[in-house]
């Protein structure tokens, strides 16, 4: 398996195999997504894939992408801290473009779990990075996804409703300003 860092074109052109790790990624227990929900999360992979810092960590066998995490920086107007409905101190929101890399998807196939994909494909992917965090969204369901978390580092700082009709995610944050230990 290869991990290859891509920007926002080159992740728009593999756009369909994207969703099909997506799709399977997230079809079994805790997340039970069907195929609305890829198409609506691919609703709004355009938009981050054309802003500048977009980065896309793809992990492929062969020529199957299996894996797959990808964010960008987050803007000084982004909504992303008005969806927490947990009180948080003032100044842990405050955006101005650099501060924070915001994590939007991280995905591997079923068949390539347990096989250290997820974490190579995170390392990849904020590698080099010129923010002081990561910030990413995840379900407090997904007991093997938080434990990753956990163990890269990330602290969880509250809860959110991220979009209409979703469930409460937990909002987790990676201190970019210290050493990251992989396990």
């Amino acid at each position: 398996m290869v991990v290859r860092l891509l920007d926002g074109e080159q992740a728009v052109e593999l756009e369909g195999q994207l969703k099909e790790v997506f799709s399977e990624a997230f079809a079994e227990a805790p997340y039970g997504e069907g195929p609305t929900d890829v198409e609506r999360a691919f609703r709004r992979f355009r938009s981050p894939a054309r802003r500048r810092g977009f980065r896309a960590a793809i992990v492929f066998d062969g020529d199957t992408v299996v894996g797959m995490a990808y964010g960008c920086p987050l803007s000084a107007d982004t909504g992303w801290w008005d969806t927490l409905i947990d009180p948080v101190p003032e100044n842990l929101g405050h955006e101005d473009g650099k501060r924070t890399f915001g994590l939007f998807e991280l995905a591997v196939r079923p068949r390539w779990r347990r096989q250290g994909v997820a974490t190579r494909t995170h390392r990849v992917l904020i590698e080099g990075v010129d923010n002081a965090r990561v910030m990413l969204n995840t379900r407090p369901e997904g007991a093997a996804a938080r434990a990753s978390y956990r163990a890269w580092g990330y602290r969880r700082v509250g809860s959110a409703i991220p979009w209409d009709g979703a469930a409460r995610h937990d909002v987790m944050l990676l201190d970019l300003t210290r050493p990251v230990v992989w396990a």
